[in-house]
C-alpha cells in the first residue's frame, strides 16, 4: 500500500521497471493508486471497469468476494469456484472480504491467460476418445458432465446437446460439438 510520497516514488520506479503503468487520481480529497499492467487494452480495462462498478454497492471502489464469479463470467470469462478461490488465496483476500479494482485486473488478466475454452474441451473430449475415432458417445459425455467437476444436471446436458446438434446416432462428434459450444453469444 502507498501511504507516503516515498511509497509512491519506489513503487513508481518498481512499475516502470516491470512494465506497468500507474493511474493515479483523487477522489473525496484521498490519492488512489491503480497499478495497471500494459497487457490489459483500455477497451478492456474501460469495459471491466463498467462491470466492476455495478457491483461496487457501497461506492467504495471495491467489490464483494462473493460477487468475483459472478463479475467475471458476465465479462466472458468461464472460471470455477476452485479457481476464483485460488485467486482470493493468492491475494490473500478472504471469502467475505472485498477487492478493488487494480486486484480484480490482475484476476481478470491471469483467468484471462489461462482460458481457452475450446482448446479445453476438445482436448479432454480427446482424452476419452481412446480408440481416437474423433467422436464419443453421448452417453458417457452425459455421465462425465453430470459427475465430474463442475456437475451439470441432466436437463443443463439435455440443452447442450440440443443446442450442439448432437446426432439421433449417440454420438458426439467433439470437434463440431466443441466449436458449436464455444460460439460467442448472440448480441442482441
Amino acid at each position: 500500500m502507498v501511504k507516503t510520497l516515498k511509497d509512491f516514488y519506489s513503487c513508481k520506479n518498481s512499475c516502470l521497471r516491470t512494465n506497468l503503468t500507474i493511474l493515479f487520481f483523487f477522489k473525496n480529497k484521498q490519492l488512489f493508486i491503480f497499478i495497471q499492467a500494459k497487457f490489459l487494452s483500455q477497451t478492456q480495462i474501460n469495459e471491466f471497469k463498467e462491470c466492476f462498478s455495478l457491483y461496487d454497492k457501497k461506492r467504495k471502489g471495491k467489490i464483494e468476494a462473493k460477487d468475483l464469479i459472478t463479475v467475471m463470467r458476465s465479462l466472458g470469462t468461464s472460471p470455477t469456484f476452485g479457481e476464483v478461490d485460488r485467486h482470493l488465496q493468492v491475494h490473500k483476500i478472504d471469502k467475505m472480504g472485498e477487492l478493488d479494482f487494480s486486484t480484480f485486473l490482475t484476476i481478470m488478466h491471469r483467468q484471462m491467460q489461462q482460458e481457452d475454452p475450446k482448446t479445453e474441451i476438445l482436448e479432454a473430449l480427446r482424452m476419452t476418445d481412446k480408440q481416437k475415432k474423433g467422436y464419443i458417445l453421448a452417453s458417457e459425455l452425459r455421465t462425465k458432465l453430470t459427475g465430474l467437476g463442475e456437475k451439470l444436471t441432466d436437463k443443463e446436458v439435455d440443452e447442450l446437446f440440443k443446442e450442439a446438434n448432437v446426432g439421433r446416432d449417440g454420438l458426439v462428434h467433439y470437434e463440431e460439438f466443441t466449436r458449436m459450444v464455444t460460439l460467442p453469444p448472440v448480441d442482441y
